[in-house]
């Protein structure tokens, strides 16, 4: 099964966005973007939406067209990109009944529910404690090393 990059690329795209505009240049184009990431300006336009409706990029069209953060770096929480992209819970349940004569089938759903439910509110608490401002220090900060 292929890794889920949905959150890097919109963390890239949203950290890219951070350092223009700390740079003094807010707007930038999906192409400018994908460029970055290395990928097509159809899959940053398409993150890019997904963030829109969250609330966490504005785009504007015609002349100056391009991607703006919404909020400043520092009140943008990797909880709030994942919310934005990630429409799928991290791990899931057996898409069918598990037979209900076995010991293990009877039992595993409530077993995995609640470990995956532990899973997920620290994973949730984990990205909640992380804003994009410090994702762009602390890649700065690699680029220096």
């Amino acid at each position: 099964m292929a890794a889920n990059s949905r959150l890097t690329i919109a963390v890239h795209a949203l950290t890219w966005l951070a350092l223009s505009e700390r740079r003094g240049r807010a707007v930038l184009t999906s192409d400018q973007v994908a460029a970055s990431v290395r990928t097509n300006p159809v899959v940053i336009r398409r993150s890019l939406g997904h963030l829109r409706q969250a609330g966490l990029v504005t785009v504007r069209h015609g002349a100056g067209a391009g991607w703006r953060l919404a909020r400043p770096p520092d009140e943008i929480t990797l909880l709030d990109v994942y919310a934005a992209v990630e429409r799928e819970p991290l791990f899931a349940l057996h898409p069918s009944e598990p037979n209900q004569e076995c010991p293990v089938g009877r039992g595993i759903r409530p077993a995995l529910g609640r470990f995956y439910g532990d899973v997920d509110r620290a994973l949730r608490r984990e990205l909640a404690g992380t804003s994009i401002a410090e994702v762009l220090d602390e890649t700065l900060g690699a680029e220096q090393e």
